[in-house]
């Protein structure tokens, strides 16, 4: 079975079919958030590194980190955001951008062999990131998208991944080294998004024997309890082969929708990850309902007395 291997300085994380299921931390992403963008805009990366520290201690097993922002020098940013996360967290990262500079700029300062993201089908991009990714040695994010845009035919969602493993193939670039995204589509917007993904990762899995990720937020965009639909969904496509996703580990539907799939995988062994968190939380909730029946049976004894 593949395994797509992404370290750090000093640690190694393997993202592959019969591993636990990866979590990326999502939140170092300025796109959204004003008040993140003006301040890495400005040098100030505080909130950055609360963001990478509270998500490895979430569960996140790597962390993506991206610096769109407008009007900035993204480049700097970036290489400087790597910097700092990599001296505050031992966890790989997924360097995230556009910019092919602003990639480069994270390959040259990173400690390790990152995940970039991301490619895609269209050609100026292949010809742009698939020597970066070869002279790197690095692993990279294969978006299933091309000058067409996005199919709403996941078959041809396909073609287009299959046609970058086979170029990515021409620069010596091994298939384990590449992990694609199949594209999660609003299911607000697209009520096959669902079908559509399970199709494709299946696939993707059997026939390209590539490793998978998504950015799983996509899927609930638009409707209530985002947070339940994110979890629920994360649970199916893991049962249909996924094996990473970029999300929000401080989520904590999201993150028990993965643990349990996990454990009906069989990659928490004797579900030791689910018993040490959810134990725990049972036992406190035990002692505190027993405290509270014991401070009303002794207000009920009083009462009978009086």
């Amino acid at each position: 079975m593949t395994d797509t291997v992404i370290s750090s300085a000093s640690r190694e994380v393997r993202i592959g079919f019969e591993q636990p299921f990866m979590i990326i931390g999502e939140r170092i992403n300025p796109t959204g958030r004003k008040v993140l963008a003006e301040e890495m805009k400005q040098g100030d990366y505080s909130r950055v590194v609360q963001d990478a520290i509270a998500q490895v201690q979430s569960g996140a097993g790597m962390l993506d980190v991206n610096a769109g922002i407008p009007l900035a020098d993204e480049p700097k940013i970036l290489a400087e955001c790597i910097q700092l996360v990599q001296s505050v967290t031992d966890v790989p990262l997924s360097i995230d951008s556009s910019v092919v500079a602003a990639l480069e700029a994270g390959l040259e300062v990173y400690q390790g062999k990152p995940l970039l993201n991301s490619i895609t089908g269209e050609e100026e991009r292949l010809e742009a990131v698939l020597p970066l990714v070869a002279k790197y040695s690095c692993a990279v994010v294969a978006i299933s998208n091309d000058e067409a845009g996005i199919s709403e035919n996941p078959d041809e969602r396909f073609d287009v991944a299959r046609k970058i493993v086979e170029r990515a193939a021409d620069y010596g670039i091994h298939h384990s080294d590449i992990v694609v995204d199949p594209l999660v589509m609003p299911v607000g917007a697209v009520s096959s998004a669902g079908r559509q993904v399970l199709h494709l990762v299946k696939r993707l899995r059997e026939e390209l024997k590539v490793n998978t990720t998504c950015g799983a937020s996509n899927f609930s965009f638009g409707i209530p309890n985002r947070r339940g639909m994110d979890g629920h969904f994360l649970s199916m496509v893991i049962g249909a082969g996924m094996t990473s996703a970029i999300t929000n580990p401080l989520h904590e539907e999201v993150m028990q929708g993965v643990m349990a799939a996990d454990v009906a995988m069989g990659h928490d062994q004797n579900c030791v990850k689910w018993l040490k968190k959810y134990r725990q939380s049972a036992e406190v909730h035990d002692m505190f309902v027993e405290a509270r029946n014991g401070r009303s049976g002794r207000r009920r004894r009083r009462a009978v007395v009086a």
